[in-house]
C-alpha cells in the first residue's frame, strides 16, 4: 500500500496495491498499520452512497467537534472527484483545498481528516462512493459550506455540465459565514 501526502498537511492519498492474474485482481483495503498511520483507533460506520447522474455535487459537510469525523473514500463503481477543504480556524492552510480523482478501476482512496470539510462530484453515472467514517453520524453536528464559495474556489471540472444539488447543499452558507468548533 503506498501512503502519499497531498497538498494539504493531513489529507493523504492511498493507493492499495493490487495483485491479479486472469482471474481479476485482490486488494487490502484496511489494516492496523493503515490505521495507526491515520491515527485511528478503529472505524465506527461505514457509508455507501449512489449518485444517479454525472456532475451531482455532494457537499461540502462536516461534522462539528466533539463529533468531527474522519473520512477514508473511495470509488466502488464509476469515478468521482473528491475533495478535501481545510477548515480548522487556527490552520495555516485554513480554506485551501485538495482534490483528487478516484476511479472503481484506478483502487486509490482518499483519507480526509476531521478539521475537513468534505464534497465530491461525479464523473459517471450511478457512481457509488463508499467511505468509513471515526465518528458516528450526529445530525445535530452536520454543517455544510458553499459548495461553490469563492474564497474556497474549488474547481469542480464542471465544465458543460450543470451541477445537481440537494436543497440543503443550494442553500448552504459560505465558509466565512460559518462557525466551526474544533476539539
Amino acid at each position: 500500500m503506498e501512503i502519499a501526502e497531498t497538498e494539504l498537511p493531513g489529507v493523504l492519498s492511498i493507493q492499495p496495491t493490487r495483485f491479479g492474474d486472469e482471474r481479476g485482481w485482490f486488494n487490502e483495503l484496511d489494516n492496523p498499520s493503515l490505521r495507526a498511520r491515520l491515527g485511528v483507533e478503529c472505524w465506527v460506520q461505514d457509508n455507501e452512497s449512489m449518485s444517479a447522474v454525472v456532475g451531482t455535487v455532494r457537499g461540502l459537510h462536516f461534522q462539528q467537534s466533539p463529533h468531527a469525523q474522519g473520512k477514508l473514500v473511495r470509488a466502488v463503481r464509476g469515478a468521482l472527484f473528491d475533495v478535501a477543504v481545510d477548515i480548522r480556524p487556527d490552520s495555516p492552510h485554513h480554506g485551501r483545498w485538495v482534490g483528487r480523482e478516484l476511479t472503481a478501476d484506478g483502487g486509490e482512496m482518499l483519507w480526509v481528516p476531521p478539521g475537513f470539510a468534505h464534497g465530491f462530484v461525479t464523473r459517471e453515472p450511478r457512481t457509488v462512493i463508499h467511505y468509513r467514517v471515526t465518528h458516528l453520524y450526529t445530525p445535530a453536528a452536520e454543517v455544510s459550506i458553499a459548495w461553490d464559495d469563492p474564497a474556497i474556489g474549488v474547481d469542480w471540472g464542471l465544465v458543460g455540465v450543470a451541477p445537481t444539488l440537494s436543497d440543503r447543499d443550494r442553500a448552504a452558507p459560505t465558509l466565512a459565514e460559518t462557525v466551526v468548533v474544533t476539539g
